[in-house]
């Protein structure tokens, strides 16, 4: 019983999905005794955690013998159920909560290591960042965030790697958005020419899933700016916040006012043609200079400068010719002019419960 290890997993959508059936294919498992959607929760029947959750869709794990249907806990009451259990406990989080990842430390300090891909809490205050690794530490659990930077590309632990030998970061740059790589590729592609208007490129991309259901959560470049919030933190950075460095939005200045609805999004995607033309600006200046038009984040570690926005970039340039997958250039000591290149497709539900394993599999493996 000792060295079971016990699992619960919040967030049952397309990432929670593909985990468990992934966790399905082990031959060793841990034990699943908490399973949480939006509004509610399966526990397996207490206080011998003799019963573990089914690893199938909601509805077949929801039916299995001595689990329970609650209401969804909150936070501290989901740490006092895994905190309980006779051995070491993981919580999965695969949400976007921002109030759960602020919970992250509870979980810690009782051991309970965190698997997530779940940018919010690493990318909110630093004072937040600081307290789960030095709740980590109190507690001797383990944090994982591998999935909340680059997709499927081990950007994250390539960077912990470097360091931990001795190699200094001098900058990193790249792109950290598949759906801003494929739009712009395509509004302004390396070789040959597109007439496409932007507002009609959102609007397939939009058709197609290929954007968040609101498009302004990819337009206005924060999502992109978390994730380099993290890098820059990663790479020894004391970065406040995404809010503290310039980012450009690529949302018209006229549309910031749109109600947060499905009213404003279709108020928002029929007004966007007319702005068209402040993107066909854009793009004729980079063509006057015989360049591409890109939209990147870079991070000077020497000096602290960090950016997200649009660029002016060589036509040979790697960035620049991307098709809808994501490239970060870390620039090192060791390494000099010549980068290192990590290049890759982005998420999607199976290529992020893909990473999210990972790093469950590595907590297990410390933790065994």
């Amino acid at each position: 019983m000792a060295n079971t290890l016990y699992l619960g997993i919040v967030g049952v959508g397309g990432v929670g999905t593909a985990l468990l059936e992934q966790l399905g294919r082990l031959s060793n498992p841990p034990k699943l005794v908490l399973l949480s959607r939006s509004t509610k929760t399966l526990v397996a029947q207490t206080p011998s955690y003799s019963h573990s959750i089914p690893f199938e869709a909601w509805e077949i794990a929801a039916a299995a013998p001595s689990i329970t249907t609650v209401d969804a806990l909150a936070p501290e009451d989901t740490a006092a159920y895994l905190g309980s259990a006779p051995g070491r406990s993981i919580l999965v989080d695969n949400t976007s909560d921002l109030t759960l990842a602020k919970a992250y430390p509870i979980f810690l300090k009782q051991g309970i290591s965190v698997v997530t891909p779940n940018k919010k809490g690493f990318s909110a205050d630093i004072s937040l960042w600081n307290d789960i690794f030095a709740s980590a530490a109190d507690g001797n659990a383990l944090v994982y965030h591998q999935a909340t930077v680059g997709g499927s590309l081990p950007v994250l632990s390539t960077l912990r790697d470097l360091m931990a030998t001795g190699d200094e970061i001098v900058k990193i740059e790249g792109v950290l958005s598949g759906t801003l790589s494929l739009l712009f590729d395509t509004f302004m592609p390396a070789i040959g020419k597109s007439d496409a208007k932007w507002s009609s490129l959102v609007a397939h991309a939009l058709q197609i899933g290929f954007m968040e259901p609101d498009p302004r959560d990819d337009l206005n470049g924060m999502d992109f700016a978390r994730k380099l919030t993290i890098l820059a933190r990663v790479a020894g950075l004391q970065v406040t916040g995404p809010e503290s460095f310039p980012v450009t939005s690529l949302i018209p200045n006229e549309l910031l006012s749109l109600p947060l609805s499905a009213e404003g999004i279709a108020q928002f995607m029929l007004e966007l043609p007319n702005y068209d033309e402040d993107m066909e600006v854009a793009k004729l200046k980079a063509e006057e200079e015989g360049k591409v038009l890109r939209y990147i984040g870079s991070i000077d570690v020497s000096t602290g400068e960090i950016q997200v926005g649009m660029r002016h970039l060589d036509r040979d340039n790697p960035i620049a010719n991307l098709k809808g997958s994501q490239i970060v250039s870390i620039y090192t000591k060791r390494y000099g002019a010549n980068p290192l290149v990590l290049k890759g497709g982005g998420g999607g539900g199976e290529v992020t419960a893909m990473c999210v394993m990972s790093d469950l599999l590595k907590v297990m493996e410390g933790l065994a």
